[in-house]
């Protein structure tokens, strides 16, 4: 029993013996050194393999078998052409009469034509160069004859070639192109069809080269790239100076802004419109003493001026060496403003860590405060007006705090939080709580005592303001005002539309939207509180 193996030809998978494995290996192996690992040689080699696996695939189909012998092996290399056949010595040349008498030998010999298209020399189709090859006349004649057939049968020729076109096959490999002239598909003639083809593009290729049409179109390639070079050149000066004029804009506009905004303060700014927008809604000075420690804001101030100013000035510098083309020392420019930058930034974060520490303390204070007119069943519940809605376009939001301007001073406002809860005594009770932070719980306590809030009741109306403030000079620490009115069971409460703004969250039982309570009656029931269907009487 012999040992088979599964082996690809060109695309094609062939099962084949021990025996016939190993010859026909051999046999390619010598191919491949003799042709050498060049594209010519390699072209070769691909062409023989597929004849290889042409004439395997035909020998299946007559043997019917389905595996390749070592006889049919033999047969292959015997068709192709044994190693002694075309492994000669180098410059060995073969005389003219060899060559006429291999010409001579008779046609049997030789293999059976085949009608193919020749894609080498067509003109249309290649319908007339195969015919040529095939019947080995001239494909000039056949274009002759076809032109004249073509008038002399009012156009029926056309058809015909047409027919041709698609019902001849084209010549595409090496095999096939030989086939087409009754010549063998061996070795010598692949290699020599090859060799033949490629001579022939080098010296089409020679011909043009050396022709005044190339000289010509490479001289008007040649001016029309440099034309191009040159339209393209003028074009990128053009939009450097664009990109550099841009730059330079940028660069004094954002200066002057942030100058402005740094030094000048507000004023200044609201009495130019067209800066107004760069500085009008953060004014630095004015709101950094609301969340930085006094003895921090002027080593904070110029950190920040060079660590926004430096990318500013670097953005205009650039700009005026793009359209001015100036020389100076890039490299020292460079270095000392990056290093300047670097500090500001190291100075700009050790500032700002250091302040985190007045944070790491929190306090609460409660008050209590018991409501007089307790024989009143409802409690009208309201909001002051707001005397700063006209400061909210140059307002700051920060959660629930506001930095607003009011008579041209900066001013820290603060949402407080409403909710409502049951009582456990027969009175209306309103707790409030302060909270804020501190480096220390006394710091804390401290920052308690002076938030400022207030709310006042007149007979059976309570009235709270809309914000909490912080008193002059003071900064933000997280200050947060709560407030949560106890509500007896049987009595009930009046939520005006304004009171919106300040609730938080009031659970009910009907589990009803904050924004949905306003304008409605709510009363205290056992089960919680409850919107009443009718208006209750005093």
């Amino acid at each position: 029993m012999k040992k088979t193996f599964t082996i690809n030809i060109s695309g094609s998978v062939f099962h084949i013996d021990e025996d016939a494995y190993q010859k026909l290996q051999n046999y390619l192996h010598m191919l491949t050194a003799h042709f050498g690992a060049d594209a010519d040689g390699r072209e070769i080699l691909q062409d023989i393999e597929a004849r290889i696996a042409e004439l395997f695939s035909k020998k299946m189909e007559t043997e019917e078998k389905d595996v390749v012998i070592e006889e049919w092996v033999d047969e292959v290399i015997a068709r192709m052409g044994k190693p002694e056949d075309f492994l000669e010595a180098e410059g060995e040349e073969v005389d003219e009469e060899s060559k006429e008498k291999a010409d001579s030998q008779p046609t049997q010999e030789r293999v059976k034509r085949r009608m193919y298209r020749d894609p080498d020399h067509r003109v249309l189709g290649g319908v007339c160069s195969g015919m040529g090859a095939y019947f080995s006349i001239d494909p000039v004649i056949l274009r002759i004859i076809f032109v004249i057939l073509l008038f002399a049968s009012f156009g029926t020729a056309l058809i015909i070639y047409i027919v041709l076109w698609i019902a001849v096959p084209k010549a595409k490999t090496t095999a096939q192109r030989l086939e087409m002239r009754g010549q063998e598909a061996t070795v010598s003639n692949i290699e020599k069809s090859i060799k033949e083809e490629v001579k022939e593009v080098k010296e089409s290729y020679n011909r043009f080269r050396s022709s005044d049409s190339y000289n010509k179109g490479r001289e008007h390639v040649s001016r029309f790239g440099e034309i191009v070079y040159s339209v393209f050149k003028v074009f990128l000066k053009i939009l450097g100076v664009v990109l550099g004029a841009l730059m330079i804009l940028i660069g004094f506009l954002g200066l002057l802004g942030f100058i402005i905004s740094m030094v000048v303060g507000h004023s200044v700014v609201s009495s130019a419109p067209w800066i107004s927008h760069w500085g009008g809604h953060v004014v630095v000075p004015e709101m950094a003493h609301f969340f930085i420690a006094p003895t921090s804001i002027t080593i904070l101030m110029i950190a920040i001026a060079f660590l926004v100013g430096i990318p500013l000035l670097a953005i205009l510098y650039i700009g005026t060496k793009i359209v001015f083309r100036y020389k100076s020392n890039n490299k020292i420019i460079l270095l000392s403003g990056l290093g300047v930058w670097l500090v500001a930034l190291i100075t700009v974060v050790v500032v700002s860590l250091s302040q985190v520490d007045d944070y790491k303390e929190k306090t609460t204070v409660s008050q209590s405060v018991v409501l007089p007119e307790q024989n009143m069943k409802t409690l009208y519940l309201e909001l002051n007006a707001d005397d700063y809605r006209a400061a909210y376009k140059r307002s700051l939001d920060l959660d629930r705090m506001k930095l607003v301007e009011k008579d041209g001073e900066a001013m820290l406002l603060g949402r407080p939080r409403f909710d409502v809860e049951k009582s456990n005594t027969d009175d209306f009770v309103l707790i409030v709580r302060k909270k804020s932070r501190g480096g220390s719980e006394e710091e804390a306590n401290q920052q308690v005592q002076e938030i400022v809030y207030n709310f006042t009741q007149k007979d059976s109306t309570l009235t709270f303001d809309p914000y909490y403030t912080l008193q002059e000079g003071k900064r933000w620490l997280g200050q947060e005002v709560d407030l949560t009115l106890k509500v007896p069971e049987g009595k009930a409460i009046y939520l005006d539309d304004d009171m919106v703004k300040i609730i938080y969250d009031i659970e009910n039982v009907s589990n009803t939207w904050d924004g949905d309570m306003v304008g409605k009656y709510w009363e205290m029931k056992p089960d919680g509180l409850t919107m009443k269907e009718t208006k209750a009487n005093e």
